[in-house]
């Protein structure tokens, strides 16, 4: 086996859980001023803010087990192009975070690590059902996303103009996905993807 197909996927893994991230892109709404939250709202919007940044925890996992596992140069290629912009989303999440006094969540190793062992056995399935995978889950961060949007405190536009922007890539994601021939994910498969985000949320929330 060669070795840096072990090394490598280890390397990101430690760069991902425990390196500040970098954007590639300016950070969405970063000229605009910081609104005035009172304590309570600062909580709420750094709280969704950290599971938003744990979400993208995952996506870097997902396509890191994916791409491992992927047949097609095409599929790593496209694997790779969402990866980029999804480090960016990460580094926005982070840097959002810190900007409104929260935390990083805690259980970030055990996500990534589930998230990678999902995203392999996807690759493991073949091309089209990981693209397939690929485009349900973005689908899923979408609604997931504009749920956030409408949380957040109503002035707090500099978070809302992160979220909209991770919105707009995550829906570019999922259409290069199903056009590059992803297979529609049977309705349960789609239904434990659903109650598994929702553990996710609903943990990362408090811890």
């Amino acid at each position: 086996m060669n070795l840096d197909a072990l090394i490598i996927p280890v390397d990101r893994a430690l760069r991902t859980l425990f390196a500040p991230a970098s954007s590639a892109r300016p950070v969405p709404g970063e000229t605009l001023p910081e609104a005035p939250l009172s304590d309570v709202e600062r909580a709420n919007a750094a709280a969704l803010m950290r599971v938003n940044h744990i979400g993208e925890v995952c996506a870097q996992a997902l396509y890191e087990g994916q791409a491992l596992a992927a047949r097609d140069g095409r599929v790593r290629q496209l694997l790779a192009r969402a990866s980029r912009e999804e480090t960016d989303h990460l580094a926005w999440t982070e840097q959002r975070i810190q900007q409104l006094g929260g935390r990083k969540s805690v259980l970030a190793p055990a996500f990534y690590a589930g998230s990678f062992a999902l995203g392999a056995l996807a690759g493991l399935l073949g091309d089209r059902w990981s693209l397939g995978f690929l485009a349900e889950t973005e689908r899923q961060v979408e609604q997931h996303l504009d749920g956030h949007i409408a949380k957040l405190p109503e002035q707090d536009a500099r978070s809302r103009e992160i979220l909209a922007k991770m919105k707009a890539d995550e829906a570019g994601h999922a259409l290069s996905a199903t056009r590059e021939g992803g297979a529609a994910l049977p309705l349960p498969v789609r239904v434990a993807m659903r109650a598994a985000a929702r553990v996710m949320t609903s943990t990362t929330r408090w811890l």
